[in-house]
């Protein structure tokens, strides 16, 4: 792929904004948002070995509930890569928002809003992909538990496709959210949750990772005591 971004096509209710080099499409989404910028916005930015997409939320609900776009996020992505990848490569979601395939962490999802109160409705919600396409180094024994896209037998996978299709299975989802609530998206999610049973450590708590409440909340059993960590404490500050 050459270092010129391609002009990528997007369903109807998005647009996309292509930047390049070292511009960070998280960063720029944020400004878009501050800025006005209608809901449904893909600020991209593919280089040769790294995918950076985020997607301009307008939420219309206290920020609590809002923050399930973040798990709504993971789950297009899954289903796109899914969609365009060999079925034997599986993709697994943390909580956190770290992405899995074939077991190992391969890029992340993270969030901006313009609040971070729970019970204040945001101006607006940023969800940002970043995915490595190569690994850093030709074997992979400088992070043995981390990977790239390309060493997971998806070299046949386009990165203009993916970001192309990670909208269009957004879109879908949160069309789901909010028609049909949030059941069926606990369903889809719980089933590519990595995970859940396991001792994990979240937010400076460790315990054993029971699931997750109807906001995506994370619940974590610290021997008598279960902890409930609300989704926006992953927000960044943007």
């Amino acid at each position: 792929m050459s270092e010129a971004t391609p002009a990528l096509s997007f369903p109807p209710l998005m647009s996309g904004e292509a930047v390049t080099g070292p511009e960070d499409p998280f960063e720029t989404a944020c400004k878009r948002a501050v800025l006005g910028c209608d809901a449904g916005l893909v600020v991209y930015n593919l280089a040769h070995d790294t995918l950076r997409a985020a997607l301009v939320f307008a939420p219309e609900v206290p920020l609590t509930r809002a923050m399930a776009m973040l798990p709504t996020c993971g789950v297009g992505f899954q289903n796109a890569l899914g969609a365009l990848a060999p079925p034997e490569v599986a993709v697994h979601l943390d909580w956190g928002g770290a992405i899995r395939i074939n077991g190992a962490r391969c890029g992340r999802l993270r969030a901006a809003a313009s609040t971070a109160a729970p019970n204040e409705e945001p101006d607006w919600l940023v969800i940002g992909l970043e995915l490595p396409l190569w690994p850093k180094d030709e074997d992979g024994g400088a992070a043995p538990e981390d990977t790239a896209l390309y060493a997971e037998g998806c070299a046949d996978v386009e990165a203009p496709a993916l970001v192309e299709s990670w909208a269009r299975h957004c879109l879908h989802w949160i069309t789901r959210w909010e028609e049909d609530g949030s059941k069926p998206l606990h369903e889809e999610w719980r089933g590519l949750a990595h995970g859940i049973g396991e001792e994990t450590r979240q937010n400076d708590l460790s315990g054993t990772f029971l699931g997750i409440d109807e906001d995506f909340g994370m619940l974590l059993r610290d021997g008598d005591t279960t902890h409930l960590i609300p989704l926006t404490t992953l927000l960044e500050t943007p």
